[in-house]
């Protein structure tokens, strides 16, 4: 094998080892989830993320159907041509699992594959049955709310604000927010969140 291709293989694994980590965090997974559900080491699967090492594409696949995306959906930004540009068609925004996906919330994530750490995180949320006690969120950052159906009120801190169709909120993702009262549902709303400078993993 000559250096250069040496080179482009470490690139590839560090891609991939980055995609993977990326992915799971998304959905909420620890390195244990996917480890039992692509029956994958621990051990091994900690060092695909960090690009330590070369796997199959038989383990690949496995990580792929573990983390609910298509193989090819691993390589989908590699070596792109073009200034980086992203669409995601309707329709076809990942739905992920998060901390309040068990109050009726899902969460389609409207973009990714943004690298090792994330600058910043879009969701469409939707929330269409009424199921409390509601999750309070912390986390870094400022996040910015645009209601687009629905009406809800939303607790930041000691101040309730009553959001409904055409409303935008912004603030410190530093002080626990959440929903306060489902008013009307179904609720819809866009939830952008922009970590600081460094990004968040």
């Amino acid at each position: 094998m000559s250096i250069q291709e040496a080179a482009l293989e470490g690139e590839l694994e560090r891609y991939l080892g980055n995609t993977i980590r990326e992915l799971r965090r998304a959905h909420g997974l620890t390195i244990a989830d996917i480890s039992e559900r692509a029956e994958i080491s621990r051990g091994m699967l900690s060092r695909i993320e960090n690009g330590q090492t070369a796997t199959s594409l038989d383990a690949l696949s496995r990580i792929a159907r573990a983390l609910g995306v298509s193989l090819s959906a691993l390589f989908k930004n590699y070596q792109t041509d073009g200034e980086g540009a992203q669409l995601i068609k309707a329709g076809e925004s990942m739905e992920v699992a998060r901390r309040g996906s068990r109050a009726g919330h899902i969460y389609n994530l409207l973009s990714y594959h943004q690298g090792p750490t994330k600058r910043f995180e879009p969701f469409l949320i939707t929330i269409d049955q009424d199921q409390p006690p509601y999750p309070v969120f912390e986390h870094p950052g400022t996040e910015f709310i645009y209601m687009l159906e629905g009406c809800i009120e939303y607790r930041h801190g000691k101040t309730v604000y009553e959001l409904r169709p055409g409303d935008a909120l912004t603030f410190d993702g530093n002080v626990p927010h959440g929903p306060e009262k489902l008013v009307e549902v179904p609720i819809r709303f866009l939830s952008v969140t922009v970590y600081p400078e460094g990004g968040h993993e």
